[in-house]
């Protein structure tokens, strides 16, 4: 199941931060409504190429803030955002074709929990991505 970010939680989001909504946040809310999968800010800027790089940027930040998206790492150099589902998560990410996928695994944390046992300091967070060749590029 694909999840798509609602204009109702990125409105809501907005508000909660103190944020006006401009014409451009506008045309970015409503560009990243309907898109699914992950994506990167270039994307968002080549198809509003009247809003601002430095305002794509600003409005990704308050999306990962509010947890409505996530941003995710590449081999290519530039970050690719995707729309947060709910509750904690790790993602997958093709080499081949870019498409992210998420998933959950207790064991994952199983071994945070053990490893923080080891470590001078306190873990704080963690970022786990996991590149594969997808289904659908085996095929």
């Amino acid at each position: 199941m694909t999840t798509k970010l609602r204009r109702e939680d990125i409105l809501a989001a907005v508000e909660d931060a103190g944020h006006r909504l401009t014409g451009s946040r506008r045309a970015i809310f409503e560009l990243l409504e309907g898109m699914e999968g992950g994506f990167s800010a270039e994307e968002i800027n080549l198809a509003l190429g009247g809003v601002g790089r430095a305002t794509v940027y600003r409005t990704l930040r308050l999306l990962i803030k509010e947890g409505l998206l996530c941003k995710l790492f590449s081999d290519e150099g530039s970050p690719k955002y995707t729309v947060a589902k709910f509750g904690h998560h790790h993602h997958t990410i093709c080499v081949s074709c870019g498409k992210v996928g998420e998933f959950r695994d207790s064991s994952v944390e199983r071994l945070l929990k053990a490893v923080s046992a080891d470590i001078e300091g306190t873990i704080v967070g963690h970022n786990l991505e996991l590149y594969v060749n997808c289904s659908e590029c085996i095929s």
